[in-house]
């Protein structure tokens, strides 16, 4: 027999269960609480869910698929974090996102290599010689 969830209950589930909760899963759960747990559904079959590909795969895979889609830095970040918790080192992380460039291209590459870089502190070098400065590159 299962039990029924309030949206708060269902809200703090997910964030335990998953590590972050993103806006639209707090807004949904007050405004339209059915399609949530519709969407959640199919989130936990292919990727929460433990099935063939273990959860580190799985979590590589988002982040290249949201570094591809070229969603929000925060959501990208928010996957780099919960990567990280579980045990992936930050140069795989990179390795991964660093797949998006050939097959994406540089725009959508530097979404998720500027979230990365915020998430894991990464740092470069600075040019010797005069140059004009070109930004971070990165979209919004």
């Amino acid at each position: 027999m299962t039990t029924v969830q309030e949206p708060q209950e269902y809200i703090d589930d997910m964030a335990r269960k998953r590590g972050y909760v993103l806006d639209y899963h707090k807004v949904m759960a007050k405004q339209d609480f059915d399609v949530l747990r519709a969407a959640n559904g199919l989130v936990g079959a292919a990727y929460l869910d433990q099935r063939t590909l273990d959860r580190k795969t799985k979590e590589l895979i988002f982040i290249v698929s949201l570094t591809v889609m070229r969603a929000s830095k925060g959501h990208i970040q928010s996957h780099i974090k919960v990567a990280l918790s579980l045990g992936l080192t930050p140069q795989e992380i990179l390795e991964a996102i660093e797949i998006s460039l050939p097959e994406a291209g540089i725009v959508a590459f530097q979404s998720g290599f500027e979230a990365w870089r915020e998430v894991v502190g990464a740092d470069g070098l600075e040019p010797t010689v005069e140059v004009f400065q070109g930004g971070s590159g990165g979209g919004a």
